[in-house]
């Protein structure tokens, strides 16, 4: 079976000079090597090519056979990394919390332990007749967290 930690290591240190940030390894006991990486303006197909070469130069295919997938961590997929929640900052995100409780907003602010995103709600203040809208800040401690992503919207 490939050994993981030779691909992260080969994976690493392509990845050492760039921008670009490893979100995902995964080897199969059937020698598949699945490689996601993210970069905050996008993933190169160029650069996923050179990635998989580096890799695949660093593996001996005589000693075990493989097959290697190298890709971008997918717009629409869940964040894997705090690294991604950095990336995304000022934009929108869907966050799945683990209670159930979903939110959507921009997303403000990213702490070590935490992060915030800014909803837009209906808010009734005592008083008011009628509820009127507001951007409301939610404070997610990652613990808390099933899932983030980048919010898609086809308006």
């Amino acid at each position: 079976m490939i050994d993981k930690t030779k691909v992260k290591e080969l994976a690493e240190k392509w990845l050492e000079d760039k921008e670009y940030f490893l979100c995902d390894l995964n080897v199969t006991p059937d020698d598949r090597i699945l490689v996601e990486i993210d970069h905050r303006d996008g993933v190169w197909i160029e650069d996923c090519v050179a990635l998989s070469r580096f890799i695949e130069d660093g593996l001996d295919r005589d000693a075990e056979d493989f097959e290697l997938e190298v890709g971008s961590a997918g717009l629409g997929q869940p964040f894997k990394v705090h690294r991604q929640y950095e990336i995304h900052e000022g934009d929108t995100v869907e966050t799945q919390l683990t209670d159930g409780h979903k939110l959507c907003g921009t997303l403000t602010e990213v702490g070590e332990d935490t992060f915030t995103v800014v909803c837009t709600e209906k808010v009734k203040n005592e008083g008011d007749k009628r509820p009127h809208t507001e951007e409301v800040p939610h404070t997610v401690p990652f613990a808390d967290v099933a899932w983030t992503k980048y919010h898609i919207d086809f308006k």
